[in-house]
């Protein structure tokens, strides 16, 4: 049973949304993932978002360019938290019609919204919601901001051992 569902607008979206789909097999997490359409399939839509808490889904990540409706009607359809990926398509204002589209939601129907394009940030959303009930999990996300920090204390030592000055680290 998949606790995360993956939902795009289309498959033009799917390079952009892997990166969700690769921090969730990271943290050991299983989803689904497919293409509903706000605007080109609305009963499959309406279909998925009250149907997915039913079928175990936890979190949904809805990536959507342009007018990017998917995320907030999903959200309107559904009690789950949904996480919202401004997605730049090709027709777009640089990426900004989708963000402000997800992110301008109206008070009662909220969508967490990750930066364009980052379908990855969603991924380890989903996981830190999820690992807020599921220790392994969260202890799995702890891990993985822990290995954050780690490379970047690896680059200020690389920095130093290059000679290069730093006050703030003497």
């Amino acid at each position: 049973m998949s606790l995360v569902g993956i939902i795009m607008g289309s498959d033009s979206d799917l390079p952009v949304m892997q990166a969700a789909a690769d921090m969730l097999k990271q943290f050991g997490i299983s989803y689904e993932l497919t293409v509903v359409s706000a605007h080109r399939t609305p009963k499959r839509m309406v279909d998925y978002a009250t149907t997915a808490r039913d079928r175990g889904i936890k979190v949904i990540i809805a990536g959507a360019g342009g007018a990017a409706h998917l995320p907030g009607m999903v959200a309107s359809l559904t009690p789950l938290p949904v996480i919202g990926v401004p997605i730049k398509s090709s027709n777009s204002i640089d990426g900004w019609d989708s963000v402000l589209s997800i992110l301008q939601m109206p008070n009662g129907i909220p969508v967490a919204t990750v930066a364009l394009n980052a379908a990855k940030n969603a991924g380890i959303l989903a996981a830190s919601i999820i690992g807020a009930f599921e220790a392994e999990v969260g202890n799995k996300v702890a891990a993985y901001k822990t290995s954050l920090e780690e490379e970047v204390l690896k680059k200020v030592s690389k920095l130093k051992a290059d000679g290069q000055p730093n006050d703030f680290d003497a």
